[in-house]
């Protein structure tokens, strides 16, 4: 909590204490000094409300808000308690009272600049936009501001912009914050660069440009100085939309030659745009007077080969710090030229000559690569050869090695060679090279990277990580080693080491969203729960916080003036909240925590209870799920048939999409279970939990039908698996689970309860039919569990003459046997439940209960099994020995072998880890057992 100013009022002294134990975390002594106080000042309602700050930060959430509504509901004036309510309701995520604690003080203190300032703001964190546009008027009556103006104005704005009615958006509101700026433009009473910059936003989205282009070269654009070449940017922007190339042309042409930034690539690609334009119209300028606006006008492609050339030959006239854009631009004026089949390209050049001259220019800047990539497709297929053999000849490399290897001499020649390496793999060269040329190029490339340092089949997968540990040894920052490092590990089913990893790269804000996935792809899957839980926290904390976060952002840009950026905050905080990573973080954190807790440290009931799960109503919006997933962020010179595209992205999406469908159903459906749980005595009466969910048959029906009809689309889509690229996404858990059985098994045990309801309406004596078709249930059940488990076991580090062989699919295998156990524990709890008392009613034991009994007891043998598989896969990996792994054929020194080996006891632990989790998890759902016996 913020220090306290000086103050004259006595009171402020009776709370320092408070406030600074508050401010030091001791809560608990917050809480004795504020009942210290009120024994004395029973009517000091401040040191209550501290109080119950106090009691909110000690987990006693009730006690807080009862004691909060208490000091509220006598509508308090004083600044003390309605800025300790204020942050009190924020703490509890309740900022809709705040906007009714200012509410009430405006109605009693009517001229309180600063109340109507705390009550706009209080909307504005809500969304409240037509409520704020009425408070910022009221503020600009009893003050008449200029912000507090714009503030209504800008609160216009934002019910066009949330509007779900187009046509009113148009029509109402802002045409009536356009009247509202304009009668400020007529009274003159303009005065900053943020009105302007909200009139011309205002002009933008009503589409009159013709207006908003007058207003930036009329004297109010002279306000807009904030940015460089704001107003420039500006008439760019409004020419194009308006289609005047002309004016375009000649403002592109011209900031390109001032000193403003001549090198800014944007300027030349407008140019390109307006020029072709202008040709494709046979634009022709006036025969008198200028030929735009904006100055003379190029609507020829001699015109703008000789405006490239004179581009040109002023950088070659420099000495030094020549700029890149002009020699690019060159390039993209012969591709642009070529693909309209002109004639002229030939003019500029040959672009294996003007590529090869930037490489000498430019070559030893990292940019150099990225810069040439994108002009690759100018190279006829038979020049790929030549051009790398041009560019090698520009590399200073020293006298080759016993080895037989060229190393350059420094970082400058260094980075060419990286460049010329890269270029060539790009050109698909590297993948041309048969296996011993293959072997030979990286022994060429480990000998210049373990030079460079001086400057700053199974057995290759293990090499591979062992080299990515020792860079990451030398290179402690550098993100793409760290990124590789995760991606081979988890890929190996090692989920230990990628913590740390993840951790390592520190990543902030919005990167949890779009690089976290990388983490939660896999933690639970590999059998971490601890990890998992750990790394769901991390992702859900940042998409709690982003709702809070963005309030306190957009009450900023209010307060400043930054208008513009309030529809982006919004915009940003709507892309998190229906993120995909987000769904799929959340419903896999409901899920774990069910699957390590519910019937175990508390009943499922209350465990589900606890999430305040919806089972009628899905709360995913399936409609507008965003991917925010950063798929780019490992690098790739993969040739661009080998690169990520938009088949690989759409195909990743779907997967997610319908695995996260998969799960959200299941969890709904598990919740459903647990409604339908009930004491014996209310078996014929309507069953209700005490979360208030009514267990109705037709809306578990309902999710079933659904969960089985997206196991049918998934089962189609995984029929044909895609091949990624290694730096593309991951794949999904999909194709595994399914392949593992688990969701047929989940499927059929989720169904048993629906028979089971029936069973109960019919009674036993006239349900012989229903009885054998869930004694079959019971078996096929049995079955399909006893084959998962087959599908677990084998090796994990399987070792095969002195080599090792990870297989990590046999421990994805075995948690999604023990996530199919939980849940047919779950069902056959419930089922016990309802057979219990038809057992006392029947003198001979039905079918169906004895049924149920052979099922329990193959439960108990299964667990057994799967226990006695874990700890014999725990006592083999003990016993390994890594050290007496060979890699046969390779040959290592004896750093790259210590590298080697640090890897392998990297994964070996893990998988040890693994082991045990799973282990302790399934002797706690062993444990449970007993409770299922009749």
């Amino acid at each position: 909590m913020a220090a306290r100013g000086h103050v004259q009022d006595p009171n402020d002294r009776r709370l320092r204490p408070i406030y600074d134990y508050l401010d030091n975390g001791n809560n608990k002594m917050a809480i004795q000094q504020a009942d210290k106080l009120l024994k004395k000042h029973k009517d000091l309602h401040c040191a209550k409300v501290l109080k119950a700050i106090g009691l909110q930060r000690t987990g006693k959430q009730d006690e807080a808000f009862t004691l909060a509504q208490e000091v509220a509901i006598l509508e308090p004036t004083d600044d003390n308690s309605l800025q300790a309510l204020t942050i009190l309701y924020r703490e509890m995520h309740r900022p809709e009272l705040v906007t009714k604690l200012y509410e009430a003080a405006v109605r009693k203190v009517p001229t309180s600049e600063e109340y109507h300032s705390h009550l706009f703001m209080a909307y504005a964190r809500v969304g409240e936009y037509k409520k704020m546009q009425q408070a910022g008027m009221a503020l600009y009556k009893i003050v008449p501001k200029n912000p507090y103006y714009f503030w209504s104005v800008m609160s216009l704005v934002m019910q066009a912009i949330s509007a779900q009615d187009e046509k009113l958006s148009q029509t109402m509101f802002l045409p009536l914050a356009e009247r509202m700026v304009e009668k400020m433009v007529k009274e003159e009473k303009i005065e900053a660069e943020a009105e302007v910059q909200l009139y011309f936003m205002i002009l933008e989205r009503l589409g009159k440009y013709v207006e908003a282009l007058e207003v930036v070269q009329g004297p109010l654009g002279e306000k807009l100085t904030s940015e460089l070449q704001s107003r420039e940017n500006k008439c760019m922007m409004l020419y194009r939309r308006l289609e005047r190339w002309a004016e375009c042309n000649a403002l592109s042409c011209k900031l390109e030659i001032v000193p403003f930034d001549p090198d800014d690539w944007q300027f030349y690609i407008l140019y390109f745009d307006s020029l072709f334009h202008l040709i494709d119209q046979s634009w022709a300028p006036p025969q008198e007077g200028a030929h735009s606006a904006e100055g003379e006008v190029h609507a020829s492609t001699a015109q703008a080969i000789s405006f490239m050339k004179d581009r040109i030959a002023t950088e070659e006239a420099k000495e030094s710090k020549h700029l890149r854009g002009p020699y690019l631009a060159r390039l993209e004026l012969i591709r642009r030229l070529r693909v309209r089949s002109c004639p002229e390209a030939q003019q500029l050049g040959e672009p294996l000559e003007l590529m090869f001259q930037f490489f000498v220019k430019f070559g030893d800047k990292p940019c150099c690569i990225t810069d040439l990539k994108i002009f690759l497709d100018l190279l006829t297929p038979d020049q790929h050869v030549q051009f790398i053999n041009r560019l090698m000849e520009a590399v200073p490399l020293c006298a080759p090695g016993e080895d037989g290897v060229a190393l350059p001499g420094d970082t400058r020649a260094l980075q060419r060679h990286l460049c010329v390496t890269q270029l060539s793999r790009s050109l698909g060269q590297q993948h041309a090279l048969n296996t011993e040329g293959k072997l030979g190029l990286i022994k060429e490339l480990k000998a210049h990277y373990q030079h460079g340092l001086q400057f700053g089949d199974q057995n290759m997968l293990w090499q591979c990580l062992g080299l990515l540990e020792e860079g990451l040894s030398h290179s402690s920052s550098n993100a793409q080693f760290k990124l590789l490092l995760l991606l081979l590990y988890c890929r190996l089913g090692a989920f230990e080491p990628v913590v740390d990893l993840y951790s390592s790269l520190d990543a902030k804000h919005v990167q949890h969203d779009t690089i976290g996935y990388l983490l939660t792809r896999y933690a639970e899957s590999l059998g971490q729960f601890a990890a998992a839980s750990q790394s769901c926290n991390f992702s859900l904390r940042f998409f709690h916080s982003n709702q809070k976060d963005t309030s306190e952002y957009i009450i900023q840009a209010y307060k400043y003036g930054a208008f513009e950026k309030i529809p982006e905050f919004i915009a940003f905080r709507n892309r998190l909240n229906h993120s995909l990573h987000f769904a799929q973080v959340r419903t896999e954190r409901m899920l774990l925590d069910l699957f390590l807790e519910a019937d175990i440290s508390s009943p499922l009931e209350e465990s589900v209870k606890s999430m305040s799960l919806c089972l009628e109503e899905d709360d995913i919006p399936w409609d507008s799920l965003r991917d925010n997933r950063d798929l780019t962020v490992l690098v790739s010179w993969d040739p661009k048939d080998r690169q990520l595209n938009e088949e690989h992205k759409q195909r990743s999406l779907e997967e997610d999409t319908l695995w996260l469908r998969l799960r959200s159903l299941t969890l709904r459906l598990i919740g459903c279970v647990s409604a339908l749980t009930h004491p014996p005595a209310s078996r014929n009466s309507e069953k209700t939990t005490e979360n208030g969910v009514t267990a109705k048959p037709s809306s578990l029906q309902s999710l079933l039908s659904q969960l089985e009809n997206t196991l049918n689309q998934a089962t189609q889509l995984t029929e044909k698996q895609p091949q990624y690229p290694f730096v593309g996404p991951v794949a999904s858990r999909l194709a595994q689970a399914l392949s593992s059985g688990c969701c047929q098994c989940q499927l059929s045990s989720l169904q048993l309860p629906l028979h089971l309801q029936e069973l109960e309406t019919t009674g036993l004596d006239e349900s012989t039919e229903l009885q054998t078709q869930i004694s079959n249930l019971f078996k096929s059940l049995a079955v399909q569990l006893q084959d998962m488990l087959e599908k677990c076991k084998g090796d994990l580090l399987e070792v095969k003459d002195g080599q090792s062989k990870p297989q990590p699919f046999l421990l994805e295998n075995l948690v999604y046997f023990v996530e199919s156990v939980c849940i047919v524990l779950w069902v056959s709890n419930y089922c016990g439940s309802v057979l219990r008392p038809l057992k006392s009613t029947s003198t001979v034991t039905p079918p169906v209960l004895s049924a149920y009994q052979e099922f329990s007891s193959s439960l108990q043998s299964l667990l057994n099994q799967a226990l006695e598989h874990i700890k014999s896969q725990e006592l083999s990996l003990t016993a390994l020995e890594l050290g007496a792994l060979s890699l046969e054929g390779q040959t290592q020194s004896e750093a790259e072998e210590t590298f080697t080996k640090t890897a392998m006891d990297k994964v070996h632990s893990s998988y040890l880890r693994s082991l045990q989790e799973i282990g302790e998890l399934l002797k706690k759902r062993a444990d449970t057992l007993k409770s299922l016996k009749i």
